[in-house]
C-alpha cells in the first residue's frame, strides 16, 4: 500500500502549509520538463497523487482511516476506471497550484500555450443508481452532445481553399504583452491577443459549417459499465472521449459522478449493510430460523436464538456490498426487533393472560446498557 506521507517526507500530523511546502519543492525536482531520469515522470505523478489527497482534509481522514483503498474507490479498466489519477491530471494540479507563478512557463515547457491546439473540455455528467444496481454492477446507454471535429474542414475553421493566417497583431504568439512604469519599478502584465482571443491565428474566410469554429456539436450514444460496489460520489473517467480540442487538439474526457439511491430495505455504511428483522415475542423467546432479504442472494435463512433482546445485532457474513477494486463482499447486519401484537385474538388473549400469570417479572433495566451502534461494532469482531 502507498505511504502517501511517505511520498511527500512529512510526518502524519503535519499541517496543510507543511504538505504543499514539501509538494513544490518535490514537484519541481520530478518535472520532467527538468528532470530527464526515466522514472520522473512517474515520481511526478506519484507525490502530485499524494499531495491531492492529503490537502483535502474529507479524502485525507479517509485515508488516514482506511489507507489507499478508501480515496482510490473504483476499477481500473481501458475506460479509466474509478478514481484513476494520471500524468495528465498531475500536470492538472501542479498548474492549478502554481500556474500563476511569475516565469513558470518559462520553466515549463509543458505550460499551457494561449494559441495552437488546445485540449477540448472534459464533460461531465451524474449517473443515479439503484443500491441493488450498485451492488450487481449495471451498464447503461447515455446520449451525450459533444463537440466534434468539423468534417467541412477538417477541424481547421477556414472554409475550403483557404487557411487560417498568422495573427498581424501578436505575430502568432497569442497574447501580448503590456509594460506599466510606476515608482515601484516596471510592471509586466500579460493578456491574450484582442486580434486573435489568443489562438495565434485568424481565419479571413471561416468555413460556413461550422462558422469557423472548427468543430460541430453532435449527440453520440456511450455505454457506461457501472462495477459493483460503487458507492455517491464515485467517479468514471472515459479518457478521450470529451469535446474535441480547437486547432486539432487532442480531445477532453467524460468525467460521470455516481449517485447511489437510498435503499428503503438496507442502511449502507461502506461496504456494510444494515437491515431490521421484526420477529414475534414466541420467536425471540423461543428461539427460531428465519429468512432474511439481501442485497444479491435473494433470502438467507439465519438463526435467532432463543431469549434474543430487542435492538441486538445478529451478522450474515459476506452479505452486504461488494468490494470496489478488491474481492469479497461487506456484512450484513441484522438488527432484531421483537414485535408486540396491537390486536389480540380471543385464544391469543387466554394464552397470554395464563403466561403472564406464570412468567418471570422483567428485570430493571440497566442504564449502562450499550446502544445499538455498539452492538453493531460488537457484531463485527464477534
Amino acid at each position: 500500500m502507498a505511504d502517501y506521507y511517505a511520498r511527500l517526507g512529512v510526518t502524519r500530523d503535519a499541517d496543510v502549509s507543511e504538505i504543499k511546502k514539501a509538494y513544490r519543492s518535490l514537484a519541481m525536482s520530478y518535472h520532467p520538463d527538468r528532470n530527464d531520469s526515466p522514472d520522473a515522470e512517474e515520481k511526478f505523478r506519484e507525490v502530485t497523487e499524494a499531495y491531492e489527497v492529503l490537502r483535502d482534509p474529507e479524502q485525507r481522514s479517509m485515508y488516514d482511516r482506511f489507507g489507499e483503498a478508501g480515496v482510490k474507490r473504483g476499477a481500473g479498466g481501458a475506460s479509466g476506471g474509478f478514481g484513476g489519477f494520471d500524468f495528465g491530471d498531475a500536470f492538472e494540479v501542479f498548474m492549478r497550484e502554481f500556474g500563476g507563478m511569475s516565469g513558470l512557463g518559462d520553466l515549463f515547457g509543458r505550460g499551457r500555450p494561449s494559441h495552437g491546439p488546445r485540449r477540448g473540455g472534459d464533460l461531465k455528467m451524474r449517473m443515479t443508481v439503484s443500491l441493488e444496481e450498485a451492488a450487481r454492477g449495471v451498464k447503461r446507454s447515455v446520449r451525450v452532445k459533444v463537440l466534434d471535429p468539423c468534417e467541412a474542414c477538417d477541424g481547421s475553421g477556414a472554409a475550403a481553399g483557404t487557411r487560417a493566417e498568422r495573427c498581424s497583431t501578436c505575430g502568432g504568439a497569442g497574447q501580448v504583452r503590456q509594460v506599466q512604469r510606476s515608482m515601484l519599478g516596471q510592471f509586466v502584465s500579460v493578456r491574450p491577443c484582442p486580434g486573435c482571443g489568443g489562438a495565434g491565428e485568424t481565419i479571413a474566410s471561416p468555413c460556413d459549417t461550422c462558422s469557423g469554429e472548427g468543430r460541430r456539436r453532435v449527440e453520440r450514444m456511450i455505454e457506461l459499465e457501472i462495477p459493483a460496489g460503487v458507492s455517491t460520489d464515485d467517479y468514471l473517467k472515459l479518457s478521450g472521449r470529451g469535446n474535441a480540442g480547437a486547432s486539432g487538439g487532442p480531445r477532453g474526457d467524460i468525467l460521470v459522478l455516481v449517485e447511489v439511491e437510498p435503499d428503503p430495505r438496507f442502511e449502507r455504511h461502506g461496504d456494510d449493510l444494515v437491515s431490521n428483522l421484526a420477529v414475534t415475542v414466541s420467536q425471540a423467546a423461543l428461539g427460531d430460523e428465519v429468512d432474511v432479504e439481501t442485497i444479491i442472494d435473494g433470502t438467507a435463512r439465519m438463526k435467532v436464538h432463543a431469549g434474543i433482546q430487542s435492538g441486538q445485532a445478529l451478522r450474515l457474513r459476506g452479505k452486504g456490498m461488494p468490494r470496489l477494486r478488491e474481492t469479497g463482499r461487506g456484512d450484513q447486519i441484522v438488527r432484531v426487533l421483537v414485535w408486540t401484537p396491537t390486536k389480540l385474538s380471543k385464544e391469543e388473549t387466554e394464552l397470554f393472560e395464563r403466561l403472564r400469570d406464570v412468567e418471570s417479572p422483567a428485570p430493571v433495566p440497566d442504564v449502562d446498557e450499550v446502544g445499538f451502534w455498539e452492538r453493531v461494532k460488537r457484531a463485527f469482531t464477534a
